[in-house]
């Protein structure tokens, strides 16, 4: 019920666009949100957008660098990835939360939807 999409190999300073195309729910009473897992560490939230896409949250490794947004007319979530650094290789995972508040940090705790990963590698 979740895809995503877009990951590839880049060069440090690079950009990529993530793409998370959501089914079978209704997009709209959901907060969205970015994990990912680099080779030996856990998986952690990075950045989410709320149900109204009115508050956005990013983690202070990504901040100023990553840009998360919303197309509810395609139901799909993205992540704008710029000046790529090679620590940011990992899988990254797109994620949904059935939320109806003003922020979104929940979803880092509760996850109703999984997408499969996408890899990301970034070469310095």
């Amino acid at each position: 019920q979740l895809q995503a999409s877009g990951g590839g190999v880049v060069q440090a300073g690079g950009s990529l666009r993530l793409s998370c195309a959501a089914s079978g729910f209704n997009f709209d009473d959901y907060a969205l949100g970015w994990f990912r897992q680099a080779p030996g560490k856990e998986r952690e939230g990075i950045s989410c957008i709320s149900t109204d896409d009115d508050y956005t949250h990013y983690t202070d490794s990504v901040k100023g660098r990553f840009t998360i947004s919303t197309d509810s007319a395609k139901n799909t979530v993205y992540l704008q990835m710029n000046n790529l650094k090679p620590e940011d290789t990992a899988v990254y995972y797109c994620a949904a939360e059935s939320d109806f508040g003003s922020t979104c940090q929940s979803i880092y705790y509760d996850v109703d939807y999984w997408g499969k990963g996408t890899q990301v590698t970034v070469s310095s």
